[in-house]
């Protein structure tokens, strides 16, 4: 391997995000694929996070998730005012190497869809927490994030996954 292929891998393997953003916890733990995995985010074991505030989630694919997938290439997302069912499907997203469903983590209506993923796909492999976001939901039970992963266990969950593949 030359030293420019080492180090653009190594390079890839140690990209930590900073957290400084104002919108999400500034605090977040690595596990050990260096995936972020941020503290004050729910996240169901089919790799989605969820950020409620106040009466909207915020709903996105975890950066273990997009790790997994590679160089999104599409999205494709439901229209706000439809309604959704916890763990039911509600878009894919499409990667060089598969296509993946994405799953809600909560039950609810839509209210609003980052409409720059049609235009700009990648900003879930480089930016999964923030401008990477999917939909946002207003909760019919927000009693159902209960059941949900804090960071801990979701970091665990995924060592587990990763060492079984």
């Amino acid at each position: 391997m030359s030293l420019r292929m080492w180090a653009s891998s190594t390079a890839n393997a140690l990209r930590i995000a900073s957290g400084s953003k104002a919108s999400l916890s500034p605090t977040f733990s690595i596990s050990r694929c260096f995936s972020t995995v941020l503290d004050g985010l729910k996240y169901c074991s089919s790799h989605e996070w969820v950020k409620h505030e106040g009466s909207v989630a915020t709903v996105g694919i975890t950066d273990h998730a997009q790790h997994h997938l590679g160089e999104v290439v599409f999205v494709e997302l439901p229209e706000a005012g439809g309604s959704i069912s916890k763990g039911g499907s509600f878009g894919a997203v499409e990667s060089v190497k598969a296509t993946s469903d994405v799953n809600s983590p909560v039950s609810g209506e839509i209210v609003e869809v980052n409409t720059k993923l049609s235009e700009s796909p990648g900003l879930i492999n480089s930016s999964p927490y923030e401008e990477g976001w999917l939909i946002r939901v207003r909760p019919s039970s927000p009693s159902e994030l209960d059941s949900l992963m804090g960071s801990k266990e979701y970091t665990k969950f995924c060592e587990e996954e990763d060492a079984a593949h």
